[in-house]
């Protein structure tokens, strides 16, 4: 299998999940078969009362980003799922843009595991929140 490139799994992307793409506009920045860093943009939808960003925002950003990173394993397959998903929030998510840096911990036959960092753009170093996201992957 070859890996696919950045476009490919934004076109992709677009195709199965057009929601998801136009709400929250995420840009894959880095993509590899084991990483990734996908950008969420600061957008006034994704944020709460006092100006910080809402956590089932930063949710769907660990989970897609370990999406986006299980894609560049194994290709472009929509039967990928979602099987488990566990969150830490360390501390409120700045208003502003933010990066998931994603790496897979594994890829078997039957599941893939990401571990998740999420952090402002403007310094790798403040983490906002931690997950660890399994998916199931298609036989």
């Amino acid at each position: 299998m070859t890996q696919p490139t950045i476009d490919e799994v934004k076109a992709f992307l677009s195709k199965a999940f057009p929601e998801i793409v136009s709400m929250f506009g995420l840009q894959i920045e880095e993509l590899s078969a084991q990483h990734s860093r996908v950008r969420l943009p600061a957008k006034s939808a994704v944020l709460r009362a006092g100006g910080t960003v809402a956590g089932p925002t930063l949710m769907t950003l660990a989970d897609t980003a370990t999406y986006v990173t299980i894609l560049g394993a194994i290709g472009c397959n929509p039967a990928a799922f979602t099987t488990s998903l566990h969150i830490n929030f360390l501390r409120k998510a700045p208003p502003g843009d933010l990066y998931a840096h994603t790496r897979l911990l594994k890829v078997g036959r039957s599941l893939a595991v990401g571990e998740v960092r999420i952090t402002p753009a403007s310094d790798d170093a403040v983490v906002v929140a931690t997950a660890t996201v399994t998916y199931s992957l298609p036989n």
